[in-house]
């Protein structure tokens, strides 16, 4: 039984690395890294978690556009 957990912290630590390649291929995309993209984004004061936005880099290009704009924004 004490084993049994093992397998859901593994599944959260596999999503959680997914988003994050998924959000870096969108930003590298238009011009940024992934660490730049975050840091502008904390400097703008957005906070949005990574599900939604790699869900919005797949789904919603333009969305995804406008906070790399904005982020961008924050770091020039």
């Amino acid at each position: 039984m004490q084993h049994q957990y093992i397998g859901r912290k593994l599944r959260k630590r596999n999503f959680r690395a997914l988003w994050i390649q998924r959000i870096n291929a969108a930003v590298r995309e238009h011009g940024l890294t992934y660490s730049r993209f975050i840091s502008g984004l904390a400097r703008a004061g957005i906070d949005i978690d990574r599900k939604i936005m790699a869900d919005l880099a797949v789904f919603e290009p333009a969305a995804f556009k406008a906070l790399v704009d904005q982020a961008s924004a924050q770091l020039a």
